[in-house]
């Protein structure tokens, strides 16, 4: 991180909740501009083609109490 936004941090974490708040909403949609707008077309078609794996029995998913329980278990 540059010196400028080190002394731009500072400064931000004295300001008030709801200012916080303001300018993180701020930051994230200038960043989600930059964004490739193809994501969800992209996403779409990657989760289409996946169902048909699934589908056609190519891919076979686990038990979602499985998978929670893995989960459980390794992040606790």
């Amino acid at each position: 991180m540059t010196t400028t936004a080190e002394k731009v941090k500072v400064q931000i974490l004295g300001l008030s909740e709801s200012d916080r708040a303001e300018l993180a909403s701020l930051l994230i949609k200038s960043l989600d501009e930059s964004v490739d707008k193809d994501w969800e077309a992209s996403w779409d078609a990657e989760l289409e083609r996946r169902g048909l794996e699934i589908r056609n029995g190519k891919a076979i998913g686990e038990p979602a109490d499985a998978v929670l329980r893995e989960l459980q278990t390794k992040y606790s």
